[in-house]
């Protein structure tokens, strides 16, 4: 009995819900987030790929995964681990088949026909003058390797400039070893190279879904970089305060653009087209989580718990709590609907929908969701794909007749409180009564307040009585204090004012 009730809760839960179970795979081994997904008709035949960057097991066996339907349709192998990952248009030339673009540690991975077809490397940063000085001297073997390593520990305090890689790995030897890290890397020049934390795309001179588009890049050395499409030259250079963790880029990079960037210091900056710095700057309540652009609204998730809503310009709108932590977010655009929403992986296994503060869906899975993605897949246009902690694919896709309900199902005032009271017509008594007050609203006023400083009076003896006779409770500690309300409350009598 207990089975059968179950199978058909689970069956009832099925029928209500606005989507179908397509496929899930708890053994697929896909250990991925959000930023290293995405769908893409990668041989122009109308057929849509799953593009998957998978971390792999503790850090090993990265790989570059193409998923087909519900099964792996190619694999390659990656360097280091992918950072993010992006399809986009580099030209024109038919039939229009994109490139996917793996950010991984210091360098872009461009596949065409999911062949390694280019390899963009960012360019170094200017090392400490300081540190050159040090390891110029240790070349000369006029310092000692303990020496160097105070005169090296000094600089890394003090300077502004961080230090690179090879000072920051001899840091770490040990004594014994230092001497021979020394004599190995003295004779080579010192670099100091970043790393990629987030890319995304911008169309470069059309909106079309088509059109060719510009790699957008964030670096560990606070930088967005802006890449031509063919050439891989850098096209724009801005800087932020910190670094950048989330991207959302808007507009067209040859006539207007906005990019919108959540960085590690818990702000979020806005840049313009020809901004070196940011144009406006958000400050949230606690560390981004993840960032979604709605229309014209910038969705933030943060790490207390929080789904912020903000207008283009940094003006705060609203603040919904959620019931658990935020794993990470995406944006669902139905676009024969002209609907979108915001979707929301929480550790309690649930996926929550918003439109703006509205909730309009609430999907139960396995498993915590690690990434989600929603678009064309195969050759149907409205899925969902979630990869989960365990490392599980799940497939679904939105029924046809599915309508997300506008409703407001948040927490906060009822609906029924902004409905108009139907209030009755004014009667003859009613403009009669209001003529009179205003004709006599002074000797009113005046009875109105003698009566109220009699109840007052009549009030504290009562209370004075009923302290020297020990009739009615006393607090005795002041955390609870004893409080009287008195509400005055009698019908209106024509006679009494007369």
């Amino acid at each position: 009995m207990a089975a059968s009730s179950s199978s058909s809760s689970s069956e009832s839960n099925e029928a209500n819900s606005k989507w179908l179970d397509a496929h899930y795979d708890p053994m697929a081994n896909l250990y991925t987030f959000s930023s290293c997904i995405a769908l893409a008709d990668l041989h122009g035949d109308g057929d849509y790929k799953l593009v998957v960057g998978d971390l792999g097991m503790a850090g090993h066996t990265m790989r570059l995964k193409v998923y087909r339907g519900t099964g792996l349709a190619s694999e390659s192998t990656l360097l280091d681990l992918p950072a993010a990952v992006a399809t986009f248009l580099m030209d024109q030339n038919e039939p229009r088949t994109p490139a996917v673009a793996v950010a991984s540690g210091p360098f872009v991975y461009v596949y065409k026909n999911l062949r390694p077809y280019f390899k963009f490397t960012l360019p170094p940063l200017d090392a400490n003058p300081l540190e050159q000085d040090v390891w110029e001297q240790a070349k000369e073997d006029m310092i000692d390797p303990l020496t160097l390593k105070e005169m090296l520990e000094g600089i890394r305090d003090k300077a502004e400039i961080p230090l690179s890689v090879r000072s920051l790995r001899f840091l770490a030897q040990d004594v014994s070893e230092m001497e021979s890290f020394v004599n190995l890397h003295k004779g080579q020049p010192i670099k100091r190279q970043t790393v990629i934390t987030c890319m995304s795309t911008l169309k470069k001179n059309m909106a079309d879904e088509d059109a060719v588009s510009c790699l957008v890049i964030g670096t560990e050395s606070a930088d967005i970089l802006i890449l031509d499409p063919e050439a891989f030259t850098i096209l724009a250079k801005m800087t932020l305060p910190s670094v950048p963790a989330f991207l959302d880029v808007m507009g067209q990079f040859d006539v207007e653009y906005r990019v919108t960037v959540a960085c590690r210091d818990g702000n979020i900056y806005i840049l313009r087209r020809e901004s070196k710095r940011s144009k406006y700057c958000i400050e949230l309540s606690a560390q981004p989580v993840g960032l979604v652009r709605v229309h014209k609204s910038i969705m933030v998730g943060c790490s207390d718990e929080t789904l912020q809503g903000y207008t283009q310009k940094g003006k705060k709108l609203w603040t919904i709590y959620l019931p658990a932590p935020l794993m990470t977010m995406s944006l669902l655009d139905q676009k024969s609907r002209g609907f979108q929403a915001v979707m929301l992986s929480l550790a309690n296994q649930e996926v929550h929908m918003y439109r703006d503060k509205n909730l309009v869906d609430i999907i139960h899975t396995q498993d915590v969701v690690t990434s989600i993605c929603f678009g064309r897949y195969g050759r149907e246009d409205n899925t969902l794909i979630m990869t989960t902690k365990g490392g599980g694919l799940i497939i679904k896709i939105l029924k046809r007749t599915a309508v997300f309900e506008e409703k407001d199902t948040s927490l906060g005032p009822p609906m029924a409180q902004s409905i108009r009271l139907s209030v009755p017509k004014k009667t003859r008594l009613y403009v009669d009564q209001t003529l009179r007050e205003r004709e006599n609203a002074v000797a009113m006023h005046h009875v109105f307040q003698k009566d109220l400083c009699r109840l007052r009076l009549m009030a504290a003896r009562a209370y004075v009585k009923a302290l020297e006779s020990s009739l009615a409770p006393v607090t005795s500690t002041l955390q609870e204090p004893l409080k009287m309300n008195a509400v005055v409350s009698r019908p209106w009598d024509t006679h009494r004012w007369e």
